[in-house]
């Protein structure tokens, strides 16, 4: 493998890892607040739709990753209300939200673009690459800026007391909330990054990496990024590394299918359903090991 080819690999990988970092390190931090959300992928797609929308109005790639975290916010309003103020089951919220997500951005593309499951982002409302070599591999600001996203949850949730307090209300809210700790406020704050920064990962698919929005552009990724959260043992930097793991064989299939030579050889479908079956055997082998916060998925009720 030339230096070219192994660039390549490498740019494309940390393209297709930011998503998924996102979602999970915004994952990572809500759960550590004892706050349980399976809707990712609905939010990658609703934020994705949006996003986009935004960036063409205001021609501007950066309004619509904006743009991507107000819907995030926005659908993390719902899910925090519910689950956190009403103290509704943490699961059946998200479901709703993934079936929104996929029902409503099919319509919406034909609605607002006139076309049927696909609309190209242009050129002007794409956020331009940070760097590009000789060879057309470029560099998305949003990968260094995803790196520092990850490194800076850490710090704060293990070196800081708003972290301090975060970790608190999902081990343990009854003593966090005889210490005077605001449970309620802790977890719905959580929930709120979480779904911004997922909201910013799903506008990054449309105005940044793919340049396009599909029914399907989210693909599993909001799944693969709550695998990759329980791989991490609910740790952001550990997030990041899977991230690209996960990053690396989904990019892989798209060098598979755009090599000739390859793509005769190996099923570029086969290769395409990699980061699938990479989730499944993570999940298999942390089963019974990993170990979320004690209160996570619980709806906590002051007594």
């Amino acid at each position: 493998m030339n230096g070219a080819i192994l660039t390549s690999l490498i740019l494309g990988s940390l393209a297709a890892m930011v998503p998924i970092a996102l979602t999970s390190i915004g994952a990572v931090i809500s759960e550590r607040a004892g706050v349980v959300n399976i809707g990712y992928e609905g939010i990658l797609m609703l934020s994705a739709f949006f996003g986009a929308i935004f960036a063409e109005l205001a021609n501007n790639g950066w309004i619509g990753l904006l743009g991507g975290a107000l819907t995030g916010i926005i659908i993390g309003v719902i899910h925090g209300v519910i689950t956190v103020y009403l103290k509704g089951d943490h699961v059946i919220p998200g479901i709703g939200i993934n079936l929104i997500g996929y029902g409503g951005v099919a319509f919406g593309i034909l609605a607002y673009w006139g076309t049927a499951g696909q609309h190209q982002v242009p050129s002007s409302a794409q956020i331009k690459p940070l760097w590009m070599n000789a060879f057309g591999n470029s560099l998305s600001p949003m990968v260094p800026i995803t790196i520092a996203i990850a490194f800076i949850a850490w710090w704060v949730l293990f070196r800081t007391p708003f972290g301090l307090r975060i970790r608190a209300v999902g081990e343990n809210p009854e003593a966090a909330d005889a210490l005077g700790i605001n449970v309620e406020l802790y977890r719905f704050t959580s929930v709120l990054i979480a779904s911004a920064l997922a909201g910013v990962a799903g506008a990054y698919l449309s105005v940044d990496w793919l340049g396009t929005v599909t029914k399907t552009i989210a693909a599993g990724r909001g799944f693969i990024a709550l695998a990759n959260m329980v791989f991490s043992g609910w740790n952001p930097i550990i997030a990041l590394g899977g991230a690209f793991l996960f990053g690396f064989f989904d990019n892989f299939a798209i060098y598979i299918q755009n090599n000739p030579w390859l793509a005769g050889t190996i099923p570029w479908q086969f290769i395409a359903t990699l980061p699938y079956v990479v989730t499944l055997i993570v999940v298999a082998g942390i089963i019974g090991r990993a170990r979320p916060p004690k209160w996570d998925g619980r709806p906590y009720k002051r007594e």
